[in-house]
This record gives C-alpha cells, sequence and structure tokens, in this order.
C-alpha cells in the first residue's frame, strides 16, 4: 500500500524563469507543457515540485512557501551551491533569486533558504529529531545569531536580524574573538543583502585582523569560508 503524497504547486511568471534555476540545483524537468496553461514538473531525489505560470504574477509580491524536510542540510546547501556557481558564477545571497546558508535558527530545527525567480520560499530544514541546540561552550553570541537568523533568513526581515547581531555584539563586546567571529561574517551578510556594502566591507575588515588560534581557525572553517566568499562578492 502506497502512502500519502504530498506535491507543492508553485506559481511563477514564465516556466522559463524557474526552469533553468532548478536544474542548476540539480533538478530535473520531468514534465513541461504550454498548453492549455503553462505547467511544469521537476524531481530532485525525493524534492518534486509543479510551478504553473501567471504571465502578470510579480515575484517580488510572492507569499507561496514549502517546507522540504532533509536529513543533511549541509549535503544538500553544498550541491545547489555548487550548481549554482557553475550557472551564475556565484551563490546570489540577495533579491530574486537567492540563497541563505545554513544555520540553526531559534525555535526551528534549522536550516536554509532558497528563494527561486518565481519569489517562492523553498524552506529547507533538518528533521526535528536531528536538531541540536547551541552549545553552551559556543558562548551568548551562538544563541544570538540563531535568533537573528530566526529573523533575517525564516522571516525575511534583514533589518530586524542587522539589529539583533548588533545589540548582542555590543552587549558581548568582551566576548572572545572566536565566539564574536561568526556574529560579525553574518552580520556582514546581512549588510551585504541589504545593501550595505561599505557596513559589509567594514565588517569583514574587522574579521581580517581577529587573532585565532590553529584550532580556532579550524573550528571556525566554514565561518572563514563564507568571510572569504563575501569579499570575493564585495570585488565584483
Amino acid at each position: 500500500m502506497r502512502a500519502e503524497t504530498v506535491i507543492p504547486c508553485l506559481p511563477c511568471r514564465h516556466l522559463d524563469d524557474v526552469l533553468p534555476f532548478y536544474e542548476a540545483l540539480g533538478f530535473e524537468v520531468t514534465y513541461r507543457q504550454e498548453r492549455p496553461n503553462p505547467y511544469a514538473a521537476v524531481l530532485r531525489g525525493g524534492i518534486e515540485l509543479h510551478f504553473f505560470g501567471v504571465p502578470e504574477f510579480d515575484p517580488a509580491q510572492s507569499m507561496a512557501t514549502v517546507v522540504v524536510l532533509v536529513p543533511d542540510t549541509e549535503a544538500l546547501h553544498a550541491a545547489f551551491a555548487a550548481g549554482l556557481r557553475r550557472a551564475y558564477g556565484k551563490i546570489p545571497v540577495s533579491g530574486i533569486p537567492r540563497m541563505t546558508r545554513p544555520r540553526r535558527m531559534q525555535g526551528t530545527a534549522g536550516g536554509f533558504m532558497v528563494v527561486d525567480p518565481g519569489g517562492n520560499w523553498v524552506r529547507i530544514s533538518r528533521y526535528k529529531d536531528d536538531a541540536d541546540e547551541p552549545d553552551p561552550s559556543e558562548g551568548r553570541l551562538a544563541r544570538i545569531v540563531a535568533t537573528a537568523a530566526r529573523q533575517a533568513d525564516a522571516r525575511g526581515d534583514e533589518t530586524a536580524g542587522i539589529r539583533v547581531l548588533e545589540n548582542g555584539l555590543a552587549r558581548h563586546a568582551d566576548a572572545p574573538p572566536a565566539q564574536r567571529l561568526p556574529a560579525l561574517v553574518y552580520l556582514a551578510e546581512l549588510r551585504l543583502r541589504t545593501g550595505d556594502r561599505d557596513g559589509a566591507a567594514a565588517v569583514l575588515a574587522d574579521v581580517e585582523t581577529m587573532e585565532l588560534t590553529a584550532a580556532e581557525r579550524q573550528a571556525l572553517a566554514k565561518d572563514l569560508a563564507t568571510a572569504v566568499e563575501l569579499t570575493a562578492d564585495l570585488a565584483r
């Protein structure tokens, strides 16, 4: 006996807006028609999405969203990122389309967001049973980053996320560099997302001067790699 299956149907202006994007993410176009109405389906592993075209649709006004639960958000993000770099030369982090990075988020299992060219939010999250909480040894700033991610990534309110990070960094100005660095890198990313290139550059300059031990650099390798990518984005 087969289990139930739910397939989200998401809007777009034209099929050719969204299909190349999903192909870059590693999806296969399994169906497409133009008449009597534009309609298409894409599939990647156990993720199946359908799209319908509405020429007068405005992606910036879209409220469509779908939650995708996966066992490993990091692995899926890495695969998506590789495809986007091949197709676009970079990972788009602002505007439409865009993709955030995997993070813990307050009150959720954590994950990352993909906003496709149709303005649809695809929320990639870990199964709740696999969720973890910030380790107390990471310090209070780890929880502040999770709170900021809840605002900026999950809700799309980058201004609120920036405010949470700035207030947290000010309250914990005496935190060790290894605890401050993830919050600063995320702050730089959010400033870049909002078009504040000078602000992002200033934060990344602070990150560059931070003194870290070899062990700390190894533990913070992902954040340091993100800082390098953000610096490259600013140079473009």
